[in-house]
Formats: structure tokens, C-alpha cells, sequence
């Protein structure tokens, strides 16, 4: 049993597969991933948008293919960038072949949607001969017409039978190498049936809320339907689906994983929401900092307390921690012990100075222990 048993997530049991050379599932880290929104033809346009999204931390990026210039360009792109790149097809098994050829790493695509057995046969050779993985990719918003018929309208049942059709006819050709998702934008007909799923497969599950909505609306929805599943041990792969630029996905994708502390990266910041009692501006403070401290990807935790009510207790349990005091003078601490004071006017550059530092010995002193295992 663990020291705080009640913060403990039992992860279910999935296979691995690989996406490039990203495991997901099994006991791999649950990635994060995006999509990218520029034209997938425009080569430089899109390498540009995948760079700001690695900077800010993504596993793997999903690129749209729905035409032959896109998978003509996919090559170029798989080319200049660090993840592995997912080709999102759609009834076009062509694209597929394109694109598997071009270097995707994964295909999107339903196979019950691509037409003639035989064509379906292309595409698994073609994924097979490349080392190519796929996800099938349910959607609530493109349920097939029988099961729309059959059910009334999209419900958990649907999705499942929906994905399990899919799934057989990948088995029936002898490929395994896939995990499924079953979104919605409603988040609890998602989280029913990624319920339901997961006591029924043992692929990894692309955990999402489709089409949630803007930053704050679909940050909520998406925090509580893939956060839900998370915390019941479901899931191996995530994507926030905002109507946002694909590296704010990312950043939402990693807190929520943070949250539960089921991967870290970069400072978890600790901040109260202001009141009169505060010493300082804790809601300008906290948005200063956490932009200047983007680029820091060691985890570590900093509290920003703009009082004494709560501000000693939190700093205690952080690396890093700021308590508001009277007349422009703050008290700092470090590894949770009282150290020293700072002024107003220096209190953000002395902050970004004390983290920077922190994440530098974190790192020394990780390099330090794996030259010593080796």
C-alpha cells in the first residue's frame, strides 16, 4: 500500500502497441497527443505549427490527409520533425496507401469505411510492410447508418458495437496493432462507452471528448470526461479537443494528467484565488509566471499564497513556495522551510530565477544517478 493510498489510480491491463517508436498502452505512459490545423500541403506551415507542439511536450501529432497533395507533403513533414505522426484518412483507402508509404507512423481510419474487402487487404499490407500501427476511430457524430437505425440514436451501445464491428474486421486479417477511441461531445455518453469498451478489449483506448468546445468550455469538459476515466484506470492516449491552437491542447492535456499525478512535466502551480487579505497580485503574479515558466519541462511544484492564512501550510509541500506579507515584502521558501524575503518590484524575475535553478540541480543530480547505475 502506498503512503497515500487514496490518491492511488489501478491502471486497466492493455497490450502495447507502437507508434513509431512511442509505446502506448501496457505500462507505457499515457501520451498526449494533437491534430494539427493547418493545410497538411502547406509542408512548412504545418512542420512549424508540430514544433511549437513538441516544445510544449506532445507525444504524437494526428495530421489530416484528405487529398493526394497532403500525403505528397506527409513525407517532407515526417521528415522534419521529432514524434511520430499520425495520417487521419477518411473513406479514401488511397490516402491510406499514401500515406503509410510517405512515412506515418499510424493510420486513422475506419475500416468498415474504406469499401471492398480487398481494399481493406491493401491497407493492412500497406500498414503492415511499413510498420505502420492504426486507430480506429468511432465518433458519435458519424455513427453508421444501421446502428443509428437499430439503436435511435448514438448511445454507449452503439459507439461499442460500432468500434467491436471495426475491430473484428482488423482481427480477421490477422492485425493487431491498433488502439480504438469512442468520442462524443457529450462527455457522458463518452465515458459510458469507453466504460463499456474496456471491459470487452484488451487494445489501448484514444481517450477524447470530440469537438468540446473553446479554450474554458472544452477544457472543462474535457478535464471532467477524460479526467473521469483516467482516474478510473481507463485510458492510454489522450487528446483535448479544442477550438484552440493544437500546443494549448497540449498544455491542457499534460495538467490534466498532472492532476492526477499520473505524469508530470513542468510546475505544477500551487495558487490560491485572491482575496483582500493578499500581499500581493496573486492572479497577475500567477500569469506572469506560469508564462515565463513554459519552457521549464522538469517537474516541480511552486505555491503561489497571497496570505498567511494558507500560504506557510501549502509552501510545506512544495519545492518552491511565495506567502504574501505586508508592506511589499514576501516571505520565500525553499523545500518547504522558511528562507528569505523578497520585495514586490523583484518578487517575478527572483521566482523564474529560483525554479530555473531548482529544475538545473533536479537535473544534475537525475544525470548523476544514471552515470552511477551505469
Amino acid at each position: 500500500m502506498s503512503l497515500r493510498p487514496w490518491r492511488d489510480i489501478v491502471r486497466r491491463k492493455s497490450r502495447q502497441i507502437m507508434v513509431g517508436n512511442v509505446p502506448v498502452g501496457g505500462d507505457a505512459p499515457v501520451t498526449v497527443q494533437t491534430m494539427t490545423n493547418t493545410p497538411t500541403s502547406d509542408a512548412k506551415a504545418t512542420i512549424d505549427q508540430i514544433r511549437r507542439c513538441e516544445d510544449a511536450g506532445v507525444d504524437i501529432i494526428r495530421v489530416s490527409c484528405p487529398d493526394v497533395e497532403s500525403t505528397a507533403a506527409l513525407k517532407q513533414i515526417v521528415r522534419a520533425v521529432r514524434v511520430p505522426i499520425v495520417a487521419d484518412i477518411h473513406f479514401h483507402y488511397k490516402r491510406a496507401l499514401e500515406a503509410a508509404d510517405a512515412g506515418a507512423a499510424c493510420l486513422r481510419i475506419n475500416p468498415g469505411n474504406i469499401g471492398s474487402a480487398d481494399r481493406v487487404q491493401e491497407v493492412i499490407n500497406a500498414a503492415k510492410a511499413n510498420g505502420c500501427s492504426m486507430r480506429i476511430g468511432v465518433n458519435a457524430g458519424s455513427l453508421e447508418r444501421d446502428l443509428l437505425e437499430k439503436y435511435g440514436e448514438p448511445c454507449p451501445e452503439a459507439l461499442v458495437e460500432s468500434a467491436m464491428d471495426h475491430i473484428k474486421i482488423l482481427q480477421d486479417h490477422d492485425f493487431h496493432e491498433f488502439k480504438v477511441a469512442v468520442k462524443a461531445s457529450d462527455q457522458f455518453l463518452a465515458v459510458a462507452a469507453y466504460q463499456q469498451l474496456a471491459e470487452m478489449v484488451d487494445c489501448p483506448l484514444h481517450l477524447g471528448i470530440t469537438e468540446a468546445g473553446g479554450f474554458v468550455s472544452g477544457t472543462v469538459k474535457s478535464a471532467i470526461g477524460i479526467g473521469s476515466l483516467l482516474w478510473f484506470g481507463i485510458g492510454d492516449t489522450i487528446r483535448v479537443s479544442l477550438s484552440a491552437e493544437p500546443e494549448d491542447e497540449v498544455r491542457v492535456g499534460f495538467e490534466i494528467l498532472k492532476a492526477l499525478g499520473i505524469r508530470n512535466r513542468g510546475v505544477r502551480v500551487v495558487s490560491c484565488p485572491s482575496c483582500a487579505r493578499q500581499g500581493f497580485d496573486v492572479i497577475r503574479t500567477v500569469q506572469k509566471l506560469e508564462e515565463r515558466l513554459q519552457h521549464i519541462r522538469t517537474p516541480m511544484s511552486l505555491s503561489v499564497l497571497g496570505c498567511v492564512v494558507n500560504g506557510p501550510g501549502e509552501a510545506r509541500e512544495t519545492d518552491i513556495g511565495i506567502t504574501g506579507g505586508g508592506n511589499g515584502t514576501h516571505m520565500v521558501y525553499l523545500s518547504g522551510v522558511t528562507d528569505h524575503h523578497v520585495q514586490d518590484a523583484d518578487m517575478v524575475d527572483h521566482i523564474v530565477k529560483l525554479v530555473e535553478a531548482k529544475a538545473a540541480e533536479i537535473d544534475a543530480a537525475e544525470a548523476a544517478q544514471q552515470i552511477a547505475a551505469e
